[in-house]
């Protein structure tokens, strides 16, 4: 199989990396490309009111450089997205608040997980009962 058969086959058959070719028709015909963050993900708008819901003035989407990760959208992408500003961040200068952090991936499923005092995969022993549990036997 070739590259170009993978592209088609992965494009195809997972929305969780990249597009879809549903969504790269789409955005095709509608989208108005907005911007392109730090990540690689490309932001793109529809100003048709008919194909939105909940009213909003335009129709705003993602699509993922790699996987399909919604915390990997930069704090001022997330506001315009969310309907938050009108003005993208492509198009002003942007600087996060002190208090905003920067994107870290999601540790889940790997050796940088959480996992709390007594989990099953930590490291620290369960602490013993001290009285007030009784284990039920049958």
């Amino acid at each position: 199989m070739g590259a170009e058969m993978g592209w088609f086959l992965t494009e195809l058959f997972t929305w969780w990396n990249g597009q879809t070719m549903g969504t790269r028709f789409y955005t095709w015909r509608k989208g108005e490309k907005v911007g392109t963050d730090e990540f690689g993900n490309t932001y793109y708008r529809a100003p048709d009111k008919s194909q939105t819901a909940g009213g909003f003035a335009e129709r705003r989407w993602v699509i993922y450089s790699g996987y399909a990760e919604a915390s990997a959208i930069p704090t001022g992408w997330h506001g315009w997205m969310h309907h938050r500003t009108d003005t993208p961040p492509s198009q002003q200068t942007y600087k996060p608040r002190e208090w905003q952090k920067p994107h870290r991936p999601n540790p889940t499923g790997t050796p940088n997980a959480y996992r709390p005092k007594g989990s099953i995969v930590g490291a620290d022993h369960r602490p013993r009962v001290t009285g007030d549990y009784d284990a039920w036997t049958p």
